[in-house]
């Protein structure tokens, strides 16, 4: 062993980094080591600027990270980041450098246990209906008999097919004026809503058919836009929607002014059944001609009761009734008249015989005189009205006498 002492050993040299360069190597890092993930939790904490990008946190009940969505990417998710909802992202991990906060840069999103589209079905469904958009106040039927029907979908499709041929058997003497578009794919929402305009720009149409043949939700998704929905609502003309089977539904049927479950349905509501227009004309025609006979009977009948009423009150009728009463009542007079002129005649000669049996003349025929005092006419009857030296006319039955009152001898009683 030798006794010279040993050097003791160089320390290690120390690194130092800058943060900036720390946090950016931790990000590259964890780009490298980690790269693309998929993580679920519950969105808390939403944020949504004004530039378009969607802030939030990711929790669970162990923990929970902050989350950024782009607006590039937010633009390919089917559905609104709520509240609470249930998420399933697919994301980049890394640093936010400015914070040194961990984080998630989101790519994708989807719902847990509820498909994206129908999820923002029910979302938008919500929102409209809360606006007043599916209101019955403000749809409007289409007219009976319109002069024009205007048809949005796309040229070559099954539905323009069924439409044309159900508007042909029905009432073939109104014209289709066609605005064609695409019905699904990316953007088809717009071109729809450009082909409703273009109809209305051409300002003929009384009724607008908005069709599509069946297909999945996805399929049909562009009639479940809010574009789409917002220009129905605002349109002035009548729209009938018919789109997909009848078990679909679409933002669009419930924004029209008519839901048709189908095409055909659609073309069937627009325009009436011209066999069934002639039936109901030729029934009106019997029920009106039926009524028109039966108000007619009615009339004559009343008419000639009237008329018989205004005979009775006219005036030769009512002056030949008179005659025909004064005739009977002359014939009954000249009938009664003898008759009362014999029993007037008795009765006055019963009168008469009672008026001369009454009479003083007839008393004085039997021998007795009527004694008046001639100084004032008065009838003498007893002793004490008359006085010696009176001057009397004494009437007889064929001769008047003047005397004068010798002696007044009041008369025995026997």
């Amino acid at each position: 062993m030798s006794d010279t002492p040993t050097a003791p050993p160089t320390a290690p040299r120390r690194r130092v980094y800058p943060v900036g360069q720390l946090l950016t190597g931790i990000n590259g890092l964890l780009q490298d080591r980690v790269g693309r993930v998929f993580v679920q939790g519950e969105v808390s904490n939403l944020h949504r600027a004004g530039s378009g990008h969607i802030y939030f946190t990711l929790k669970d009940d162990r923990g929970q990270i902050r989350a950024a969505l782009f607006r590039s990417s937010a633009q390919r998710v089917r559905f609104e980041l709520e509240e609470g909802t249930e998420v399933i992202v697919g994301a980049d991990v890394g640093v936010y450098e400015a914070r040194g906060d961990l984080q998630l840069i989101v790519k994708s999103a989807e719902p847990v246990g509820k498909g994206a589209l129908q999820l923002a079905f029910e979302q938008l469904r919500r929102r409209l209906e809360s606006e007043g958009l599916f209101d019955e106040a403000h749809k409007e039927w289409p007219p009976e008999l319109p002069k024009r029907v205007g048809v949005v979908t796309s040229p070559t499709s099954a539905a323009v097919r069924d439409v044309i041929h159900v508007t042909g058997r029905r009432y073939p003497g109104v014209p289709l004026l066609i605005s064609p578009t695409r019905v699904q794919g990316e953007g088809a929402e717009f071109e729809i809503v450009a082909a409703l305009e273009a109809l209305l720009d051409h300002g003929e149409c009384d009724v607008i058919l908005i069709v599509r043949g069946g297909g999945s939700l996805e399929d049909l998704w562009a009639f479940n836009s809010e574009a789409l929905a917002r220009a129905v609502f605002d349109c002035p003309v009548p729209v009938i929607s018919g789109v997909g089977h009848e078990t679909d539904l679409t933002i669009c049927d419930l924004v029209a002014d008519v839901r048709a479950p189908t095409p055909s349905a659609a073309a069937e509501l627009a325009l009436p059944d011209r066999a069934a227009l002639a039936g109901g004309v030729r029934d009106r025609t019997r029920r009106l001609v039926a009524a028109m006979m039966d108000r007619l009977t009615h009339a004559s009948a009343r008419h000639e009761k009237e008329r018989g009423a205004l005979r009775m009150l006219a005036p030769t009728a009512r002056l030949a009734a008179r005659r025909i009463r004064f005739e009977a009542a002359a014939r009954s007079l000249s009938r009664l008249g003898p008759r009362l002129t014999v029993d007037a005649r008795g009765r006055l000669a019963a009168q008469a015989a009672r008026l001369d049996s009454l009479s003083p003349l007839a008393v004085l025929s039997r021998g007795y005189a009527l004694v008046r005092r001639k100084r004032d006419g008065a009838v003498v009857r007893r002793e004490s009205e008359v006085a010696v030296g009176d001057a009397l006319e004494v009437r007889l039955a064929e001769v008047d006498l003047e005397a004068t009152v010798d002696i007044v001898r009041p008369r025995e009683s026997s």
